[in-house]
């Protein structure tokens, strides 16, 4: 009998490695607003600062921000980049750093205080995803159609 393991394509382990590297990546960003809060003083659990108690509000928010929003897409990140990459690893590998990259940029732009900032690079995520939801789908539709 094979292991889950033999059953899934040799090229999976792109999968699995940039599935780690975005992990890296969320990491880096909740350490940006640690320091962000230290910086601003933000205490927790204040999830946002108070323009109106804090001068610098507008900038702790913008990194606050930066990486809730990426925290928020994780989720439908991560499902669609494995399910997806059952059947089409290296593209969803691909599409994968592609996201993780301008992910990175996003959170960069954002955190500079000036949210349009964000979408000089990390607007192109968002094809990232859109790849990875027709990988999904041609995962899915193969499951369907096999005999």
């Amino acid at each position: 009998m094979a292991t889950a393991v033999e059953l899934l394509p040799r090229e999976y382990g792109y999968v699995v490695l940039v599935l780690v590297l975005y992990t890296f990546l969320n990491f880096w960003m909740a350490g940006k607003v640690g320091k962000a809060r230290k910086m601003y003083k933000v205490p927790y659990p204040t999830l946002y600062a108070s323009e109106s108690d804090n001068k610098d509000a507008k900038v702790f928010n913008c990194v606050q921000r930066g990486h809730q929003n990426s925290l928020e897409l994780m989720p439908l990140f991560f499902v669609l980049l494995l399910l997806g990459g059952l059947k089409h690893p290296c593209i969803s590998a691909g599409l994968g750093l592609l996201y993780t990259v301008t992910r990175y940029f996003y959170f960069k732009g954002y955190s500079t205080g000036d949210p349009q900032n964000r979408l000089s690079v990390g607007k192109y995520g968002f094809l990232a995803l859109l790849g990875h939801i027709v990988c999904t789908i041609s995962f899915g539709v193969t499951l369907l159609l096999r005999g």
